[in-house]
């Protein structure tokens, strides 16, 4: 593999990706949290794992648990 081989192997790799995240819906703009953001830019990077039977997912702590600082 060339010089240009990595580097189209992951455009293509990023393209499935975010196929994937489309198909699930994580672009729908529905809901903005950590945990769903999370969740779409890793199916983006691991997309392809996907295809493997992979489901990566993130979850983030309730922020509204934690008390401030004194």
């Amino acid at each position: 593999m060339g010089r240009t081989g990595v580097p189209v192997l992951l455009v293509i790799w990023l393209i499935v990706g975010a196929v994937i995240a489309g198909q699930r819906g994580y672009f729908s703009g529905e809901e903005e949290s950590c945990a769903s953001i999370g969740s779409a830019v890793v199916t983006v990077v691991a997309g392809p794992l996907n295809l493997l039977g992979l489901s990566p997912e993130i979850e983030c702590p309730d922020l509204s648990e934690t008390q401030p600082a004194q």
